[in-house]
């Protein structure tokens, strides 16, 4: 079953969360290509959440090509996610870096800096 934390006080919807979850699931590998995920019901009953709220996770999950649902079948991961999802991610990354360059440009921090930060960011608490 998957593993889904729904929190009530994120700033997200519910339906959100179950999204991102299953996108990350999906990206990390946990969920391969060609798996089963739950029903809409199934998934509705073990978060105690509604079954309209799933359907638009899944919907949203369809349309951006994770995953691929058919009637009477169900819904299984789709085989061209994950360099759409990396794309979209790397967009988002961009945006950030680029307003990281114009405050950095505007009050003289060194690029030298601004990298040395973002490694440190990016390598986490190790």
């Amino acid at each position: 079953m998957l593993e889904i934390v729904i929190s009530n006080n994120a700033n997200k919807p519910i339906y959100e969360q179950i999204t991102s979850q299953i996108k990350a699931m999906i990206m990390s590998g946990e969920l391969q290509t060609g798996e089963a995920i739950p029903s809409m019901r199934a998934l509705a009953k073990s978060i105690h959440v509604s079954v309209i709220t799933v359907q638009k996770a899944y919907e949203d999950l369809q349309r951006d090509g994770f995953i691929d649902t058919t009637v009477g079948r169900g819904s299984f991961v789709a085989a061209r996610n994950k360099e759409f999802y990396q794309e979209e991610q790397q967009r988002i990354a961009e945006e950030h870096l680029q307003a990281a360059a114009e405050i950095g440009r505007m009050s003289n921090i060194s690029l030298e800096k601004l990298t040395e930060i973002l490694a440190l960011f990016y390598q986490g608490d190790e």
